[in-house]
């Protein structure tokens, strides 16, 4: 994982920083209280927001004129099982088609209680992205209209995205197979 960025960030994010933590004070939540750290890595910028902040960041991010991101293109999952404590993350996509600006928030919960906010109703589009991310990674996000799965069925056990969720050797149910496990498959090379 790529260290915390020092500013100055450089390539305009300074500039979106700066915004940022003018809204945030604005409307309460202090920037040192509400990000836990800064990565610009790759020509990108990522905010790593404590959990319980969420709701507030978003709401800035989408109302404040000088950020107006209108659009959260989706969120997906991370699964880091050595990462004590910060096991699920939860990245979401942000677009300002105001300010032509990309953003990414990464939000951290542990195994033992996985639950994020939902930004359903600040952000709509997140809906079934949020519904997907429960289901692959067993995040819970608190508050969606409806949080149930969307690709596995409904009596599946556990979250197959998850990098300790076990590989191959599940039944196929329409035929009564299974899928061996890889290092006992054929190889094609």
């Amino acid at each position: 994982m790529p260290a915390a960025s020092a500013p100055p960030y450089g390539a305009g994010f300074d500039e979106l920083a700066e915004e940022l933590a003018l809204c945030l004070s604005a409307r309460g939540l202090p920037m040192n209280s509400s990000v836990e750290k800064v990565v610009v890595d790759r020509g990108e910028i990522t905010f790593f927001v404590r959990r319980e902040h969420l709701v507030g960041f978003a709401s800035a991010l989408r109302d404040e004129p000088g950020l107006r991101f209108e659009l959260c293109s989706g969120v997906n999952g991370v699964h880091y099982p050595a990462d004590t404590g910060r096991e699920l993350h939860a990245v979401y996509q942000f677009l300002s088609i105001t300010h032509n600006r990309r953003i990414r928030v990464e939000v951290v919960a542990p195994d033992a209680d996985p639950h994020i906010p939902s930004i359903v109703a600040i952000y709509p589009t997140c809906d079934w992205h949020e519904r997907e991310t429960w289901d692959f990674f067993g995040i819970v996000f608190d508050g969606h209209p409806a949080l149930t799965r969307i690709e596995m069925p409904d009596d599946w056990p556990g979250h197959p995205q998850r990098k300790d969720y076990p590989l191959g050797g599940i039944p196929v149910e329409y035929q009564g197979a299974t899928i061996p496990p890889p290092d006992e498959r054929r190889a094609y090379n």
